[in-house]
């Protein structure tokens, strides 16, 4: 049986598949070492500390600014990006949890009538726990609860 995260990555469309790619690139340390060379290349360049080299970016580095605060923008919609991605399948996830939830506690509830009758037809009348119950657990009057206190 294929792991299920498997099979959804096999349903990521192209774009998807490239968030999730510059998500797990960025989030590194080699990309943080990167930008601080690049920033503080800029700053050496652009201060006018070294003789023959003309700033093009002079202090108070408007030019990096903008290219700083850009490159805020674009990885803050990659991690967006795959933060919803990531938010697809814990719902799913979820979706199916609760749906096995269910069907165990149908599973559960009628075993606890097959045994119901087996005490009856054994005409057993002492339990050995007197907290046993056999009433099934109401899923839609759980389910309208909780939908309840969400709102």
């Amino acid at each position: 049986m294929e792991i299920f995260r498997a099979k959804l990555n096999r349903r990521k469309s192209s774009a998807e598949q490239f968030a999730d790619f510059l998500t797990n690139s960025f989030g590194t340390v080699w990309f943080l070492n990167a930008n601080m060379l690049a920033f503080l290349a800029w700053i050496v360049l652009n201060v006018g500390i070294i003789p023959g080299v003309k700033p093009f970016d002079p202090y108070p580095f408007g030019l990096l600014t903008m290219a700083v605060s850009l490159e805020a923008i674009g990885l803050s919609i990659v991690v967006l990006i795959s933060q919803n991605r990531q938010e697809k399948i814990a719902d799913a996830r979820e979706e199916i949890d609760y749906q096995v939830d269910v069907q165990a506690e149908k599973q559960i509830a009628a075993m606890m009538r097959m045994l119901e009758q087996i005490r009856h037809h054994l005409h057993i009348t002492h339990l050995p726990d007197e907290n046993t119950s056999s009433s099934a657990v109401d899923v839609d009057e759980l389910e309208a609860r909780v939908m309840n206190e969400i709102e």
